[in-house]
């Protein structure tokens, strides 16, 4: 038994007794999951045919599985398959056909013709061949998130920023790459691709190496003056989680809620202090994880310093070759800073002692990455006596009578901006309600103020 090499046949010879019995397979083209493929066994003898039989040769050869049997002697022929799974179909004597392919089909097939001994009609002689079939399967899903996020915005201090793109289901693994508006980026490898264990999983997936400035020569160094340390040295790119104890918002001093004129809309510019390049240096990495179905998941990832002036409303794309694709799969995504989020107070008309929840519904636009929602109130603590509370739902319980007119402060930010957006709190008395509608007691008129202050950066 030989495995030929790609593009050659297997010839196997036998000559007994003056019988001779020639067994030739040809190699077979990979395949894609879904497809029909034919297994062929030529043979040539001069003897009196007994048998034909195809095996599937799994655990590298140690186990060969009976999938279908010609018995000439009887002319029948029956698949060694279970029922529910039988999907062999014999063409001619010694070809057999698989419909509908699977990744599970990929691997060794071997071809065992016998014929009769001429010395003896009781003994067989058998000769075989073999042929490996490659499946192959297009990945079925890609996606595009960013990594360690929901994140603040810090406009004192440069950021890294990671767009990670997961490609599953291929077999082999798929190649990924970036685009920005549509050009192909430029990047610079700093991993290598690395396999996991057989039985998939991250267990074999190595950390990204840590970008320091040794990696760079001096020409890309040129390019990016953000990488760049106070002093003027070459500085070393942040690759670790962001710590809230470095991007925490500055403390600011609140007017008194009872002078505090806030008006409908306010536009703030301001250049963050750390030097910007117009031409950044991307780096790659790429990781292989093997799954239990034989397809590969790919982790591809592309990590840059962020200059929200340039990056706000840049369009990134991931794309997925694969030669089971006719043309790449395709998932992209908009980096933007949020901007005015909608918020919902409940109850509309909340009395002494009611529940109220602010509730953000959504955003006038699309916000990539997801924003970190941070609340505050205007000139004091919040009702539990917390500073600040994070979330996207703020929780006001048994709300006391002095809590009417207070302001609340929604802070959205994600690591291209932040927006803040406030709303009034108004609290009726308790009492009953009179035929003109007034609330007998505090008696006052719902009204409900929302107002954003929007940073742009």
């Amino acid at each position: 038994v030989r495995i030929a090499p790609a593009g050659r046949c297997v010839c196997v010879c036998v000559y007994i007794n003056g019988r001779y019995l020639t067994v030739t397979i040809e190699p077979l083209p990979p395949v894609v999951v879904g497809e029909t493929v034919t297994l062929k066994c030529n043979f040539k003898t001069d003897g009196r045919l007994r048998e034909i039989v195809w095996y599937r040769v799994t655990d590298g050869g140690t186990i060969k599985q009976k999938i279908f049997t010609y018995d000439a002697m009887f002319n029948t022929n029956y698949s060694h398959m279970e029922d529910y799974r039988r999907r062999e179909d014999l063409v001619y004597q010694s070809t057999v056909r698989l419909p509908e392919v699977r990744i599970s089909d990929n691997g060794p097939y071997e071809c065992h013709v016998g014929i009769y001994d001429r010395a003896t009609r009781e003994k067989v002689v058998l000769a075989s061949g073999n042929v490996f079939l490659t499946v192959m399967s297009p990945p079925n899903n890609i996606s595009v998130v960013a990594e360690n996020t929901p994140a603040p915005f810090s406009r004192y201090q440069a950021q890294n920023f990671t767009l990670v793109c997961t490609a599953k289901g291929g077999k082999p693994a798929p190649s990924v790459y970036f685009k920005r508006d549509g050009e192909l980026i430029e990047v610079i490898s700093y991993i290598s691709p690395t396999v996991g264990d057989e039985g998939g999983g991250s267990a074999g997936v190595r950390g990204a190496r840590p970008l320091i400035s040794r990696d760079l020569d001096d020409t890309k160094l040129q390019k990016s003056l953000s990488l760049l340390g106070p002093d003027g040295r070459p500085g070393r790119l942040y690759t670790e989680s962001p710590k809230r104890s470095y991007t925490a918002r500055q403390p600011r001093l609140e007017p008194s809620p009872a002078t505090e004129a806030i008006p409908e809309t306010v536009v703030s510019r301001e250049f963050p202090r750390w030097v910007q390049s117009t031409d950044p240096l991307y780096f790659f990495s790429n990781t292989h994880i093997p799954q239990s179905d034989g397809s590969v998941l790919v982790q591809a990832k592309l990590t840059w310093t962020l200059n929200p002036q340039l990056d706000n409303d840049a369009l990134f794309s991931c794309e997925v070759k694969h030669p089971a694709l006719s043309m790449p799969m395709q998932t992209e995504v908009t980096l933007a800073a949020p901007k005015g989020p909608k918020l919902l107070m409940t109850p509309a008309r909340a009395k002494v002692g009611d529940t109220v929840r602010i509730t953000v519904q959504g955003f006038q636009n699309e916000v990539f990455p997801e924003p970190l929602f941070t609340w505050t109130r205007v000139g004091g603590r919040l009702l539990d006596g917390s500073t600040e509370r994070e979330g996207k739902e703020l929780v006001l319980e048994r709300v006391p009578a002095d809590l009417n007119g207070s302001m609340y402060r929604c802070t959205a930010q994600n690591p291209l901006g932040s927006t803040d957006t406030h709303t009034r709190l108004i609290v009726f008395g308790n009492g009953t309600e009179s035929n003109c509608g007034c609330w007998l007691g505090d008696c006052v008129k719902v009204s409900l103020t929302t107002c954003h202050a929007i940073t742009v950066y």
